[in-house]
């Protein structure tokens, strides 16, 4: 096990090609994991072609995976070789995941419940934390604002706590979306409004939706048709111009416009009092780990109960080399309420 295969980007705004890379040993508080499925997810093929989010080359891009622990690391407790986990890797070259085998700390690994497959369990782990991270989320100690911090469903007090208060979720069959869906019915919302292609509409409602409208009708009179209080907390999955313009608009004073890309709002004629927070989802970053942590903590319960279920996926064929046509599917945006995952052994 010296080496492995990997789907490698050898350059800035190169081709990918599948060559062998060192095998890494698992460190102090680390895992080395046999990845067995791996999603895809916008950031691996903007990071190629707009060059993003990698600093060094060659680099393994896939954040999402979930496998076999191979080898546990020093002072590591609560998890054997031979558990099957999920969990968010970065761009790193040994904790990306478009590779057989990949390094994640302990701590923000989860163990994979038995309802779940090991390619449902890869669609997880970004999309979820994401969404949770924007909910629950507020603001760091150097100040930025990355969720509404409302209080979560694992912790006490947190279940049920926001019956009553609408909230509306731009882009509900996106993966962020679904999951959004998931923990605001958790967290007891009511109405639970997305907007979304209507052919979704019976599998939104199953997560969790009370109502769904068409994403491509004016956005203003459709939710006014539901509910005429202004909303308090939007969750804008989809963040382009014209998406966060609509939500902006339908936003109460003081009330929360969560983000999943950077704000491109007129600011010069913004309503001071509503409040933008921006989803950063890792939660590999310092000023996230804790609460990725306590998240993490309660991840394989969630799942096991059925409280969040498993987004739609698709098993690209090919192995690591059908990633890059699956990028390209992502990339045309030819990809409607499922997640891409591959299977690094195939």
């Amino acid at each position: 096990m010296a080496t492995h295969k990997a789907l490698v980007l050898p350059e800035k705004f190169g081709k990918f090609v599948v060559r062998d890379v060192p095998t890494p040993k698992a460190g102090p508080g680390e895992l080395l994991v046999e990845v067995r499925a791996t999603s895809l997810n916008p950031i691996d093929w903007k990071a190629q072609e707009y060059g993003i989010a990698i600093t060094e080359y060659p680099a393994v891009l896939g954040l999402d995976a979930a496998g076999v622990v191979k080898e546990v690391g020093e002072g590591v407790a609560g998890f054997a070789a031979g558990d099957q986990v999920l969990y968010q890797g970065s761009i790193a070259i040994t904790q990306a995941n478009f590779q057989q085998y990949s390094i994640v700390p302990a701590e923000i690994t989860a163990k994979l419940p038995s309802n779940f497959t090991l390619e449902q369990a890869a669609a997880i782990p970004s999309v979820f934390i994401t969404a949770a991270f924007g909910l629950y989320n507020g603001q760091t100690a150097t100040g930025e604002l990355r969720g509404a911090g409302l209080t979560p469903p694992w912790e006490e007090g947190g279940r049920s706590k926001y019956a009553g208060t609408p909230i509306l979720i731009i882009g509900g069959s996106s993966s962020v979306g679904q999951q959004v869906i998931q923990l605001a019915k958790l967290s007891g919302f009511s109405p639970i409004i997305a907007t979304a292609s209507l052919k979704n509409t019976d599998f939104l409602k199953s997560l969790g939706a009370t109502h769904v409208i068409d994403r491509n009708a004016p956005l203003a009179p459709s939710v006014k048709a539901i509910i005429s209080e202004p909303i308090k907390y939007i969750y804008e999955a989809i963040s382009l111009k014209e998406t966060q313009d609509a939500a902006y608009e339908l936003l109460a004073p003081g009330g929360t416009l969560i983000l999943v890309l950077p704000t491109v709002l007129d600011e010069k004629n913004a309503d001071k009092s509503k409040i933008l927070a921006q989803v950063f989802a890792s939660a590999h970053d310092p000023k996230q780990r804790k609460a990725g942590v306590k998240l993490y903590k309660n991840l394989t319960a969630l799942l096991e109960s059925g409280a969040i279920k498993p987004n739609h996926v698709e098993v690209l064929p090919n192995g690591l080399s059908g990633i890059p046509e699956g990028l390209e599917r992502l990339k045309a945006d030819k990809v409607s309420a499922t997640k891409l995952v591959a299977q690094p052994w195939a």
